[in-house]
């Protein structure tokens, strides 16, 4: 079976590309979730209404303990499921004056993006090349293209992950698996709900927040046999904000 993960699936962007692939692809959806599995559920729920098959998976993505374990079960309970897509979305903020960060800020909010990446793609990358195609999909930010004051632990993961996403790119595009990234700017999630819409949408051209959905409809894009010339790219989707 041709399997999908996406981690960080249960909510906001990650769940809108679960369901757009649910739709879209005849992939079994892998949905990685690391505290809210009443929501990775639901979200399993709609993959399933939309007529795919799925499963919700539990893991911190930074910590390369226990992704290795969790996966290494499930390869094992399923050693003829091939992940042919990774889209990399799980991370978090803890946003702050630079001055003011602890440690704690920082490292978290790196892990989480930077080693998140590494430990899920470096698990699944050696099955990849054997089977010599693969689609990886790094969910960035407009905050690692450009910088964002108050995120500078947030904008440092998500640049490094665009770096990443150029560097492996290369190293792999010969076996037919391609490594780009999707830059979002203000999409209406979870995580921008505490943000003040009616004054941020003054800096945006296109003059409104983006959906999750049409973050999740680039990605399908990518995951395709259509993408298949464009590798080591990041596509901002942001409203005309940043290009």
């Amino acid at each position: 079976m041709k399997c999908a993960i996406i981690t960080g699936g249960s909510r906001g962007i990650g769940s809108a590309i679960c369901r757009k692939l649910a739709s879209e692809r005849d992939y079994h959806i892998l949905i990685n979730y690391h505290s809210n599995k009443t929501a990775a559920e639901k979200t399993l729920e709609e993959v399933i209404k939309l007529g795919a098959t799925g499963e919700i998976i539990g893991f911190d993505v930074a910590n390369f303990e226990a992704v290795t374990q969790a996966l290494t079960q499930w390869q094992e309970a399923n050693p003829d499921n091939i992940v042919e897509v990774i889209v990399n979305n799980a991370g978090i903020t803890k946003d702050g004056l630079f001055m003011w960060m602890t440690p704690e800020d920082w490292s978290s909010v790196v892990n989480t993006s930077l080693n998140g990446f590494f430990n899920v793609t470096n698990f699944f990358i050696q099955k990849m090349l054997r089977n010599k195609y693969g689609r990886i999909v790094n969910i960035v930010s407009v905050s690692g293209v450009k910088g964002t004051a108050g995120q500078t632990n947030y904008s440092a993961a998500k640049g490094a992950v665009v770096a990443a996403t150029k560097a492996l790119a290369q190293e792999v595009a010969k076996r037919n698996i391609t490594v780009n990234a999707v830059a979002p700017g203000f999409i209406r999630t979870d995580m921008t709900s505490a943000l003040d819409e009616k004054e941020l949408i003054k800096m945006i051209p296109v003059n409104r927040f983006g959906e999750a959905e049409e973050v999740a409809d680039l990605v399908n894009f990518l995951v395709s046999k259509k993408a298949s010339y464009i590798t080591g790219e990041i596509i901002n989707i942001n409203g005309g904000i940043y290009s």
